[in-house]
């Protein structure tokens, strides 16, 4: 099959021929049709996020199920679907509760093994995993949901109930920003963007944000959709009293250390929570809102590329303010 490849961190990544992938007992074979190129990629690709080498990146992908191994009973060839970043193990405690985004023996396609910038990518624990795309949603528009979409429901519905007109701020607007942007605005939140980005700015005001340089004791849930000790910061002092920080973009490097307001935390009685993607069993409220057209996201995608591209737009995120705002996706044909 094709896949874009490197070999080594920080080298281009270039489309080549490999092997096909070997369909595990429990797993299937997705061919891929279409997957977004995200900054979680560019972490693994830069070395923040170790990989083995020679490595195939990719995790936000849609397609049609190939084949199946002997233990699959719940899926068959020809489905169209898609899964979460995060594939729970389907056996532990954590994964029979609900909650495999933080299963302790998980694979994520595009970290533990290759990806999905291929023409196929394996899903194991297909089961617990797989997700069937609804008629209404094309390939394209689902290759967002799998992990910025996915994981901005779950941060804004997943940590405890919102009033409706809650004040929601969010700190980044790329990918998964402006997906936080798009369900809250859905959800009847007042929505304020923070980003040093004009494009960026531009997406977001056109989902329904206030678009302001900081936020101060306003928000009752703030999102740090960014990662870093700056964006976690500004994120907790932007909390009216009993307020919710959520930390979605990962904290890496020096950044992992990054310490917060406990003065503020503790006076003000502030949650502080951390957002691992979401299961695949949770998918069915947020494919819901997307059936009925409250949630849109193919509005999301800025750019789509064919695959031998996809190399050079990971490489393009070295830029801290990207050219074009919104979720770009590769597809394979």
């Amino acid at each position: 099959m094709r896949a874009i490849v490197y070999d080594r961190t920080g080298t281009l990544p270039l489309l080549r021929e490999v092997a096909d992938p070997v369909c595990p007992p429990d797993g299937a074979i997705v061919e891929v049709k279409a997957t977004g190129v995200c900054r979680s990629d560019w972490h693994a690709w830069r070395g923040h996020d170790p990989v083995r080498l020679p490595h195939v990146p990719g995790h936000e992908f849609a397609g049609v199920v190939a084949q199946v191994g002997e233990q699959v009973t719940g899926f068959v060839p020809g489905e169209r679907v898609t899964a979460p970043f995060v594939n729970g193990c389907g056996h532990c405690e954590w994964c029979r509760s609900g909650r495999a985004q933080v299963c302790p023996d998980q694979t994520q396609p595009g970290f533990t093994h290759w990806g999905s910038f291929a023409e196929r990518v394996v899903v194991r624990a297909a089961d617990t995993n797989l997700v069937r795309l609804p008629d209404a949603l094309d390939f394209v528009g689902a290759a967002a949901l799998g992990c910025r979409f996915a994981t901005a429901f779950r941060a804004l519905t997943g940590h405890g109930p919102l009033h409706p007109d809650a004040v929601v701020a969010v700190f980044g607007a790329g990918g998964v920003g402006l997906s936080a942007i798009m369900v809250a605005v859905a959800l009847g939140h007042r929505v304020a963007a923070v980003d040093p980005s004009p494009a960026a700015n531009a997406m977001a005001a056109s989902l329904g944000a206030i678009i302001v340089h900081e936020v101060v004791d306003e928000a009752d849930v703030a999102i740090d959709a960014y990662g870093s000790a700056a964006t976690a910061l500004a994120s907790v002092r932007s909390l009216r009293r009993g307020g919710r920080h959520v930390q979605v973009g990962l904290m890496l490097g020096a950044d992992a250390q990054a310490p917060l307001p406990w003065d503020l935390v503790v006076a003000r009685e502030l949650q502080v929570v951390g957002s691992h993607g979401m299961a695949a069993a949770d998918y069915p409220a947020m494919l819901e809102l997307v059936a009925d057209g409250r949630l849109k996201p193919q509005r999301l995608v800025g750019n789509v590329i064919p695959l031998e591209q996809a190399g050079v737009e990971l490489t393009a995120m070295d830029s801290p303010i990207p050219a074009h705002s919104g979720i770009v996706v590769a597809v394979t044909e």
